[in-house]
C-alpha cells in the first residue's frame, strides 16, 4: 500500500499561531531496515537491555481538524494503555478512547517508530520499546500551556513531527531555546519535507533538527545562516518523510539517556545525560554520506547535517568516558593561540567532555585537548562541540574548534561559525602524530555571557582487516566499533580497479567484538577493503 503526504494548516480558534503538520495513511511496512541503518540492531546484539527503560518521553501531535485527531492508539504501538497519558485543552485522560481527543494515523506511525513493540503494527517494533511513560499532547496545548509559559514536564526527550509557520520563527525559537536551557529538555524536531523551508521548531538553537535520508526534506541554512538540519535518519514506516525520521533520532536519544543514567559514560551521570552531551554524541556518531560536505564557517552539511544517525557509534563514544582538557591558556582577542608546552595527553581516543569556559571581553580563552595518534596508518577524526543558547538570551556565545599539529604548530583544520552553536570537524585521512584539539571562547563585545557550558565529543580511529584461512574458506574480520563500514573486494589493485560489495553475511562475535565474514577463495588474487559509507 502506498503512502501519501498532505500538509494542512490548522488555526485553533483559541490560539493565534498557525501549525503546519503532516498526516499519512496506514501502510504495511517492516521497520527492520531503518533499525539496521541507525545502529539499533547492532546495539541490541551487544547489549539487549538498551531499549529505553526508565526514560519518559513527550509526544506532542498537531491536531487534524475537524474531529480533533492527534492521539496515539496503544494497540497500534503494541503498548498497554497505562503507558500513556493524553493531554489537551479538553483535559487529561488515562484511558483510550477518551473524550479529550481522537486517534490520529500520523500519531500512530510516529509512536510506533519511536516506542512501538513487536506486538504492535510493525513486526520489528520501534527504537525504544521499553520506555517508562508517554505523555501524548495536543501540539497547540503543548506549545501554549507548557513551552510558552515554562511549565516543567517529567519528560527529558520530546519528539515533534510537526512544524510551525516560518513567519513565527523568531518567537518560537526563543521560547523553545529558553525552555530547553531552563529545564534540560531535548527537543527532536522534523525540519520539513520537499521544498518547504527549514521550519520552526527545528530551527531553534538548542533542538536537534532532523532531515530524512533517502527522501526529499528541507535543506538549510536557516534564514539567519545557521546550519540545519543537525542530523538525518531514514524514514521509518510508512515512508521517507521527516515525520518518521524524527522518531528514529528521538528514540536514539532515549537509548543514550538510558545508558547515561545507568552509568555507561561514567559516574558523572548528570553530565553524561545533559542535553548538550546527548546532542554532541548523536551528531558525532553520525555516518557521512559520500557527498557530505561542510566548510570552516558552515559546520554541518545543508542536506545531511552531521550525517546519518547511528546510535551504536554514539553509545560507544559515550562509553569512552569523560575526559577533561589538559591545560588552559589565555590570549588577547583574535591573537594566535598555538599549542602549549604541556606534554600530557587525553588518555583515550574516543570519548567526550562536559565542561565550561570563561573569559572577559578583551581576551580569548583556550581549553587544550592533546592527543597522540600512534603507528603508521592514517586516522579518521570526528569531533563535535555543542553549547546552548542560554535562557533569556537573544544571542549566543562564540565558541570555536581548532586542530593544531604540535610538532610544528601548524593549523590542520578549524570550525569557526559565528552564528551556530555547533562546531564540527571531520578529517578522514589524518596522519599519525600529536595534536592539540582546542575549544576556544572568544571574548569580544557582544557575547551572551562570560561563561559557557559545553560538551565536546571526539572519536579518532583506524581499522585494519584480519584474514584467517581454512582449507575451504577465508575468514575476514574487523572490529564492530565504529560501525557503518561495508566490506568490498577486487581482483586488481592497479587502476582501473573495480571494487564490489561482498554479499556474504556479516556475523558479529559478541565475545571478541569482531565482525566476521566467510568468503570462498576464487583461485586467484583477491583484495579486500572497508568503505564508509
Amino acid at each position: 500500500m502506498n503512502f501519501w503526504l498532505a500538509r494542512r494548516r490548522y488555526l485553533h480558534p483559541s490560539y493565534g499561531l498557525s501549525l503546519i503538520f503532516l498526516i499519512a495513511n496506514l501502510a504495511f511496512h517492516v521497520n527492520a531496515g531503518s533499525l539496521d541503518t541507525i545502529g539499533v540492531t547492532l546495539l541490541r546484539r551487544l547489549d539487549p537491555t538498551l531499549q529505553g527503560s526508565g526514560v519518559q518521553v513527550a509526544h506532542p501531535e498537531a491536531a487534524f481538524q475537524p474531529g480533533n485527531f492527534w492521539q496515539v492508539s496503544p494497540a497500534f504501538t503494541g503498548q498497554p494503555t497505562n503507558l500513556f497519558t493524553w493531554i489537551s485543552i479538553m483535559g487529561t485522560a488515562t484511558n483510550f478512547p477518551n473524550t479529550v481527543g481522537n486517534e490520529s494515523g500520523h500519531a500512530d506511525n510516529v509512536g510506533a517508530n519511536l516506542y512501538g513493540t513487536t506486538n504492535g503494527f510493525y513486526p520489528s517494533g520501534g527504537v525504544a520499546p521499553q520506555i517508562a511513560h508517554v505523555d501524548n499532547y495536543d501540539a497547540s496545548y503543548f506549545y501554549y500551556n507548557i513551552v510558552s509559559v515554562s511549565v516543567a514536564i517529567p519528560a527529558r526527550i520530546v519528539s515533534q513531527s510537526f512544524l510551525f509557520s516560518t513567519n513565527s520563527e523568531t518567537v518560537v525559537n526563543q521560547r523553545y531555546d529558553d525552555y530547553a536551557d531552563q529545564f534540560g529538555t531535548l527537543f527532536i524536531c522534523g525540519i520539513g519535507n520537499g521544498d518547504v523551508p527549514v521550519s520552526p521548531a527545528a530551527t531553534c538553537y538548542n533542538a536537534i533538527g532532523v532531515g530524512v535520508y533517502g527522501g526529499a526534506s528541507s535543506a538549510g541554512p536557516t534564514v539567519n545562516g545557521r546550519s540545519k538540519p543537525d542530523i538525518t535518519a531514514p524514514g521509518g514506516p510508512p515512508g521517507p518523510q521527516t515525520s518518521y525520521s524524527t522518531p528514529n533520532v528521538a528514540g536514539s536519544a532515549v537509548l543514550l539517556l538510558q545508558a547515561a543514567n545507568r552509568g555507561d559514560g561514567g559516574a558523572d551521570t548528570n553530565a553524561a545525560g545533559d542535553i548538550r552531551t546527548i546532542k554532541a554524541l548523536l551528531l558525532n556518531g553520525a555516518i557521512k554520506p559520500v557527498d557530505w560536505t561542510n566548510g570552516i564557517g558552515t559546520p554541518l552539511d545543508a542536506r545531511y547535517g552531521a550525517g546519518i544517525v547511528n546510535v551504536f557509534n554514539s553509545w560507544r563514544q559515550l562509553a569512552g568516558g569523560e575526559h577533561s582538557f589538559i591545560e588552559q591558556s589565555v590570549v588577547n582577542s583574535d591573537n594566535p593561540h598555538p599549542p602549549g608546552a604541556n606534554t600530557n595527553n587525553v588518555p583515550a581516543l574516543t570519548g567526550w567532555d562536559a565542561n565550561s569556559i570563561s573569559i572577559g571581553s578583551s581576551q580569548d580563552r583556550i581549553n587544550h585537548y592533546y592527543f597522540t595518534l600512534p603507528g603508521n596508518d592514517s586516522y579518521t577524526l570526528t569531533t563535535t562541540l555543542v553549547w546552548n543558547r542560554q535562557n533569556g538570551k537573544t544571542t549566543i556565545n562564540d565558541l570555536n574548534l581548532f586542530l593544531y599539529n604540535t610538532a610544528n604548530s601548524n593549523l590542520v583544520a578549524c570550525s569557526t561559525s559565528m552564528v551556530d552553536n555547533v562546531e564540527h570537524l571531520f578529517l578522514p585521512q589524518l596522519p599519525p602524530g600529536r595534536y592539540d584539539l582546542q575549544v576556544v571562547k572568544r571574548g569580544f563585545v557582544g557575547q551572551a555571557s562570560n561563561t559557557e557550558n559545553y560538551t565536546l565529543a571526539f572519536e579518532m580511529f583506524n581499522l585494519s582487516l584480519n584474514i584467517a584461512q581454512t582449507e575451504t574458506n577465508a575468514f575476514i574480520s574487523w572490529p564492530v566499533s565504529p560501525t557503518g563500514f561495508r566490506l568490498r573486494s577486487t581482483m586488481v589493485l592497479n587502476p582501473p580497479s573495480s571494487w564490489t560489495d561482498v554479499t556474504a553475511p556479516v556475523l558479529v562475535d559478541t565475545n571478541t567484538g569482531q565482525n566476521i565474514v566467510s568468503v570462498l577463495p576464487l583461485g586467484t588474487n583477491q583484495y579486500f577493503r572497508l568503505q564508509r559509507p
